[in-house]
């Protein structure tokens, strides 16, 4: 799950992370009212939508008054901000953070995620602030820092030291910069996450370190904890078949091709992503309906799948160890017939009871193309979408 920079400062403020002084506004007046509270001077307007770039796409602006900080806002709320991360689409702007200005002296980079390869949170910091970090990964990426955390001991102080000497910090700041460190791992730690990222990490020129932008991503298995961040969602910001997918416990990813996808297993899932790629097909969707799924759980996927007006063709590729063949052919056929599903589907089913699920489709009169094995399934669904892509 993700939220607004505005939420994830005040998450982070509390665990003692130095953040700008700001407030959240949804109108052009409670712009200016902030705007004057933070003295009337210097303040920046920063539209919030859950992706990166805002600044590069006009989100993000820097105004000398109160009435000038009113007049950015009627031009940002309401709009569609279009970034990098946001797609052609882009994303509605509703919410505004106001915040002062200040002299900035340096940007730094700072992040922490999941390290899959190691299972270690890893703590990441580069001299390269306020640029995006994946072009600095990909052509200097030696200047970036790492630290690898052992979850059973913590962010060690001087591991957070050391990294603070790595982006050339001296003297106090290298204190400052190690405290806000052990904070913000904390703070990782302490709420779930799964990203914790601040770009930029700023120096003043009165000495101070603050957190002058974050985002934080959490994890979505851990949400039960905490439902004070699970009431921070804003699903205008999420896609509205993933919203809904959501309500039903699938795990569900719209995505740009035209061939819908539902599995059983996230890795299975992957897999048979992969392997449509591989035949020339573009999957229109993750979609792992769970090993445990029943006959409502797979309307209600099929639902989901069809609201989709980009899918030409659906494969389902189950395996069936807690989901039955059968079951999953009583309801697939019930879903199919229910919903009038127009487009062809190719099933492909191994595991229990495969012989009676297959007979069960076969007998149905319904418009099922079955396969024995993947790469079967994937060449057949691929040419009954209209082909390779």
């Amino acid at each position: 799950m993700k939220i607004h920079e505005y939420q994830a400062k005040a998450i982070l403020a509390r665990h003692g992370v130095p953040v700008p002084r700001g407030e959240v506004a949804f109108s052009a007046q409670e712009v200016s009212d902030i705007a004057r509270r933070l003295g009337g001077g210097v303040v920046v307007v920063k539209a919030q939508i859950h992706a990166g770039g805002r600044g590069k796409a006009g989100g993000v602006k820097v105004v000398k008054s109160a009435d000038e900080a009113e007049a950015v806002a009627k031009d940002l709320l309401g709009r569609t901000l279009v970034t990098y991360q946001t797609g052609p689409d882009g994303q509605k702007v509703s919410r505004l953070l106001v915040e002062e200005g200040l002299a900035i002296d340096r940007e730094l980079y700072l992040s922490i995620v999941i390290d899959r390869s190691t299972q270690k949170p890893v703590l990441m910091v580069s001299a390269e602030g306020g640029v995006d970090i994946e072009e600095v990964a990909a052509h200097t990426p030696e200047k970036i820092h790492k630290a690898f955390i052992h979850p059973g001991i913590g962010l060690a102080p001087f591991q957070a030291q050391q990294l603070a000497f790595a982006v050339g910090l001296t003297g106090d700041l290298v204190k400052k910069a190690a405290k806000m460190m052990l904070a913000l791992y904390q703070a990782f730690i302490a709420t779930d996450a799964s990203l914790l990222e601040i770009n930029p990490l700023i120096t003043t020129k009165g000495g101070d370190l603050l957190a002058l932008d974050a985002k934080m991503n959490f994890d979505d298995n851990a949400l039960y904890r905490h439902a004070d961040i699970r009431d921070l969602r804003d699903l205008s910001e999420e896609d509205p078949l993933e919203v809904e997918a959501s309500k039903f416990s699938l795990n569900y990813i719209r995505l740009d091709g035209n061939i819908g996808c539902m599995v059983n297993g996230a890795g299975l899932a992957m897999a048979t992503m992969d392997i449509i790629k591989l035949s020339g097909g573009m999957p229109a969707n993750f979609l792992d309906v769970g090993g445990g799924a029943n006959a409502e759980q797979i309307r209600n996927a099929f639902k989901i799948l069809m609201s989709d007006a980009n899918v030409k063709a659906v494969l389902i590729n189950i395996f069936g160890g807690i989901l039955r063949c059968d079951v999953l052919a009583a309801g697939v056929i019930a879903a199919v017939q229910e919903l009038h599903v127009p487009v062809p589907i190719v099933i492909r089913m191994k595991g229990t009871n495969v012989e009676e699920g297959k007979k069960m489709l076969a007998e149905s009169g319904l418009n099922f193309t079955t396969a024995d094995t993947m790469g079967e399934a994937a060449t057949s669904v691929v040419a009954l979408a209209g082909g390779a892509r």
